[in-house]
């Protein structure tokens, strides 16, 4: 919490001690308290201790997670980051947004739509960050047998960016706050620099220094 002087033309009385007004600058937002941080909220040196620099995000390493990202064979162009750990996973996509938000609604009903396009479902819950879905979806399995896919999936809105988590495995039927995935994705720093960038365009993911598409992106 920052307090600071509050500025005017009061003049106290001669001999009466100074009074110091506070005003509060508390955050308004669920993001803006606990994360996940803008770069110019957050500062972080990657060139130290588990930070692993993405490009357009920066990631904190945990124990007991393995960071991957999912590239395109071709081009070798990264798309997501996902952390897994020993029962779930959070795949992790950013866009660009605009100054005035609110593009987790119109994303958020077509994913919806999608989902029931699927032969599946796509179900609102109140979340700490607003509204969530709980999606279900049929899949079929690497040996034939029909399933289905259920996941949590949260729309996090930053300053001109919007930071998409979705929740597999065990995280996605059950929050867990103070667990390794949630704690992590509240870690992560989004970097979305001053270019100019449509809604809803990706803000551009890339390999760690040093890493080989392949490769794990960085033991944890």
């Amino acid at each position: 919490m920052i307090f600071r002087r509050r500025k005017g033309a009061h003049v106290r009385p001669d001999g009466a001690a100074e009074e110091e007004v506070e005003e509060s600058t508390d955050p308004t937002t669920h993001r803006e308290r606990v994360g996940p941080w803008d770069s110019d909220e957050r500062e972080v040196d990657t060139e130290e201790g588990n930070a692993i620099d993405l490009g357009g995000l920066i990631v904190i390493g945990r124990s007991g997670l393995e960071l991957r990202l999912q590239t395109d064979q071709a081009t070798g162009t990264v798309g997501a980051a996902m952390l897994v750990s020993k029962d779930g996973a959070v795949e992790l996509r950013v866009f660009a947004a605009s100054r005035s938000g609110g593009m987790w609604d119109d994303i958020r009903r077509e994913i919806a739509a999608e989902a029931s396009n699927r032969g599946g479902t796509a179900t609102e819950a109140d979340g700490p960050y607003g509204t969530e879905l709980r999606v279900k979806v049929p899949i079929k399995a690497a040996d034939g047998r029909q399933g289905t896919q259920t996941s949590r999936i949260v729309g996090i809105e930053g300053p001109r960016w919007l930071l998409r988590a979705t929740y597999l495995g065990d995280a996605a039927t059950e929050s867990d706050p103070d667990g390794a995935l949630e704690s992590a994705v509240r870690d992560v720093v989004v970097v979305r620099g001053g270019v100019a960038m449509p809604p809803r365009e990706p803000i551009p993911l890339r390999l760690p220094p040093g890493a080989e598409p392949g490769e794990p992106a960085e033991p944890t």
